[in-house]
């Protein structure tokens, strides 16, 4: 089982603000340095140059840095005064605020009056570049921790979870796992790009407490508040995807273990419709239920009621048009007029099929009981006919 979301990322997703990483500084006074003329270099809140236009001064200490970050004020340096302050050349070094907290330095190299009118637009410029890159983390931990909910609600196990943690942390994201929701899984059958899919399948599936993500790789899943059919708006996602792509729908669930089952529902719902000839592209396990049954039943079990049930039918070169006959003759209500229309044939045909079965197994097609049990054998001889 996936581990439970560690509550430790969740305070670091809250304190991402106060973010400022190596990589992202050293790209920004790279980019800057070549851009004025001058050498750019941006401290930590303690001083520690995290990146620069110099290679040669990542991870040396900038003394002026701490006073400027201290007082949350600009500072410039001639040379005399460098002199006097350790790793410090002269130019300008001014405070980087984010939120109200500094969070490091931004400083040029140079004449204090050539640089100083570079300073405003620098600092601006960095602070903005900060900006949407903690933005950027922040949304990143988010579909991370978004992604670790749907895991655990998929791996779910009800003797070693406890439902209340996943609760509680589904709360801390802004969603509420105690409202009626429907699993629905999404299937990619051709590569792309999984923010793109995450992002085509919320424009379908956009009410705010929709949690939509991905478990892994061409697999997709949402925990929708259904409020019109869901089917209806899972006919949408192959437009919207641009790829092909299949939809399973679960049962309705009201907490996590049941978010839980509705989720192997969705999933068992694609696994048989894999299974059956002409499934659509979204299926529910609604309409599947009788297949799951079956499918649940051990392979050699299926195989001794097939035999049991279908005797000499099943060794026939039609068996397979006459298995399907069976079926869709049952599933139409034994109405030979819908089911002749949905097998695109004849009424009199069907009338024939039906005879033919009678004779070659004895039993009249009036008898319920064992068309049921006729049709359950057929069932499951049309599932493992087509496994993989």
């Amino acid at each position: 089982m996936s581990p439970i979301l560690d509550s430790s990322r969740y305070d670091s997703y809250k304190g991402v603000t106060a973010m400022l990483t190596s990589s992202v500084a050293n790209e920004i006074a790279v980019d800057t340095s070549a851009i004025i003329g001058f050498n750019v270099l941006i401290t930590d809140r303690d001083g520690m140059v995290i990146g620069s236009g110099d290679p040669s001064r990542v991870g040396s200490f900038h003394e002026a840095s701490v006073e400027v970050v201290r007082r949350q004020t600009a500072m410039s340096h001639d040379p005399d005064a460098a002199r006097r302050l350790v790793g410090v050349e002269p130019g300008i070094t001014l405070p980087l605020v984010l939120d109200g907290e500094a969070v490091g330095t931004v400083g040029i190299t140079g004449s204090p009056g050539q640089v100083e009118r570079f300073g405003r637009l620098v600092r601006n410029q960095t602070e903005i570049l900060l900006r949407e890159s903690v933005l950027l983390s922040s949304r990143l931990f988010r579909e991370k921790a978004v992604e670790d909910l749907l895991r655990n609600v998929a791996h779910y196990d009800r003797e070693t979870a406890d439902p209340g943690l996943l609760t509680l942390r589904a709360h801390e994201l802004g969603y509420d796992l105690r409202q009626r929701r429907v699993v629905v899984v999404v299937d990619v059958e051709t590569p792309a790009e999984p923010t793109k899919v995450v992002r085509a399948l919320r424009r379908v599936f956009d009410d705010p407490q929709d949690i939509v993500g991905s478990t892994s790789s061409g697999r997709f899943v949402v925990l929708h508040m259904e409020k019109v059919p869901v089917a209806d708006r899972c006919a949408r996602v192959p437009g919207e995807i641009g790829t092909g792509c299949k939809a399973g729908i679960g049962g309705r669930a009201q907490s996590v273990p049941e978010l839980h089952d509705s989720y192997q529902d969705a999933s068992t719902a694609l696994y048989l419709a894999e299974r059956l000839a002409g499934a659509a592209s979204v299926v529910h396990i609604d309409d599947l239920r009788v297949h799951e049954l079956v499918a649940s039943s051990g392979r050699q079990l299926r195989a001794r009621f097939v035999r049991a049930l279908a005797g000499e039918l099943s060794a026939l070169a039609d068996w397979p048009i006459l298995r399907q006959t069976i079926i869709t003759w049952c599933e139409c209500g034994f109405n030979l007029v819908r089911a002749a229309a949905e097998l695109r044939i004849h009424r009199n045909t069907v009338v024939y099929r039906l005879n033919k079965i009678e004779e070659l197994t004895g039993h009249s097609t009036r008898d319920a009981r064992f068309v049921l049990k006729l049709y359950l054998a057929c069932v499951a001889d049309h599932l493992d006919s087509r496994r993989p």
